[in-house]
């Protein structure tokens, strides 16, 4: 037989037989045991050659079939970062204020449908102003460590601003977008990893506290633990909880708790730890607390962390702010609620910033990363407006009350139970 036709006869029997008979029919002078009994070298080595090149077209047809595979194996969005986050530069350019571009008195109403000002928070020992919030958009995005790349960030829940983004600013948020934190007086961006069901579903939280508490600036509590109180500074842009850039302590309390009528006492370290007790009924919750001392200067630094510090009571025996950040600032705390239903395993719940691949750290326990980001946008007469009056008179606001008989009009449409509460994780962009 000639030396093409044998080797296309070879090519012919690879697409039709098993490797062990495509190799069988196509080369051998000798099979089996007849190699053992065989008289001509020549002819073995024949063989060998043959087989050399039917190993090659095996290897190409296996290299074929398995890249067609792939092809058609459906492959699950990352959640996770796509790269190790990096330090970014400092923000040290307060911007000029961006006046909201509608009736700012169409988005107010009498507070409570009456008028109402606020119970007094002296019990307390601090003004607050709070209110609650919807989640609202599911992105890979994050404006503050990936600004600009859309993408690159583990997936996050974002609520607030609804136009925001990996390209968002104080001014393009201050431009447009509806708040699922009430109206667009408030049109903060605020973001938190997503919850992971373990099924390639997000389980979405219900709702959002969100408190902002600090002494007023003449009290006692201002004068001791900072130089002077201020109110939050415009375009301030915040991250507390894990640290994602270094992989170091967290930076203030993040704890977790189930919440119900027949949730366990107590709070718990980590997602892992809390889902193990938490059933069918309750809630889930995660809370954390922002610094309160500001270093009078940076909107933002490269760690996005050190132009805020935590108040401590160091040798003194008294709650201050270090030297370097002497200004103090509202505390910005947060609280999560996801709700537990029949059919739902806590146990195989975990964020998507839990998978720290990209920084070459495999997956931690779930919830040890939890954090969140803030970016801050309100209009600045009405956020006065609230630190005039719930923080430095010393009232406890609740729900967009801003303490002068005015509230902010709940035009997203609040609700205590959101559905669909589960879906599924959104394809990469």
């Amino acid at each position: 037989m000639r030396p093409l036709a044998a080797l296309a006869m070879l090519v012919a029997a690879f697409v039709a037989a098993p490797a062990s008979a495509q190799i069988d029919k196509g080369c051998y002078n000798y099979s089996g045991q007849n190699v053992w009994t065989a008289k001509s070298a020549d002819k073995l080595r024949a063989d060998i050659e043959c087989f050399k090149k039917a190993k090659g077209l095996a290897d190409i047809s296996i290299a074929n079939r398995e890249k067609r595979i792939a092809q058609l194996t459906p492959v699950a969005p990352p959640v996770g970062d796509v790269q190790e986050p990096e330090l970014g530069v400092s923000l040290d350019k307060v911007p000029a204020p961006v006046a909201s571009n509608f009736d700012v008195a169409s988005m107010l109403v009498p507070s409570w449908g009456s008028g109402a000002i606020a119970v007094s928070g002296a019990a307390e020992g601090v003004g607050a102003f709070r209110f609650n919030c919807n989640p609202g958009q599911l992105l890979r995005d994050d404006p503050i460590v990936f600004p600009k790349q859309p993408g690159k960030s583990h997936l996050h829940q974002f609520f607030g601003n609804l136009t925001a983004d990996a390209n968002s600013t104080y001014a393009s948020l201050r431009a447009k977008g509806d708040s699922t934190c009430g109206n667009p007086l408030n049109r903060s961006a605020y973001w938190s990893p997503a919850m992971l069901d373990g099924k390639g579903n997000v389980v979405q939280w219900d709702y959002a506290q969100i408190y902002y508490k600090r002494s007023p600036s003449s009290s006692e509590g201002c004068a001791v633990v900072a130089t002077r109180c201020e109110g939050i500074p415009r375009g301030l842009r915040q991250i507390f909880g894990y640290d994602m850039v270094t992989g170091k302590t967290p930076t203030g309390s993040v704890y977790w708790k189930c919440d119900g009528p027949t949730a366990p006492s107590g709070a718990f370290p980590t997602l892992a730890d809390v889902a193990t007790v938490c059933r069918a009924g309750n809630y889930i919750t995660v809370s954390s607390s922002s610094p309160t001392c500001w270093d009078g200067k940076r909107l933002d630094s490269p760690n996005h962390r050190d132009h805020l510090a935590y108040a401590d009571f160091g040798n003194t025996g008294k709650l201050r702010c270090p030297a370097t950040h002497p200004v103090g600032i509202p505390a910005f705390s947060l609280q999560l609620f996801y709700r537990v239903v029949d059919g739902d395993n806590p146990t195989e719940w975990s964020l998507s910033s839990d998978d720290m691949t990209a920084m070459g750290m495999g997956k931690l326990p779930a919830g040890t990363s939890f954090h969140t980001d803030l970016m801050d946008a309100w209009d600045d007469d009405i956020k006065h407006v609230w630190i005039d009056n719930c923080i430095e008179k010393l009232l406890s606001c609740n729900g967009n009350d801003l303490g002068n008989g005015k509230q902010l009009k709940d035009v997203w449409g609040f609700k205590w139970k959101i559905e669909p509460r589960v879906v599924p994780i959104p394809e990469a962009r």
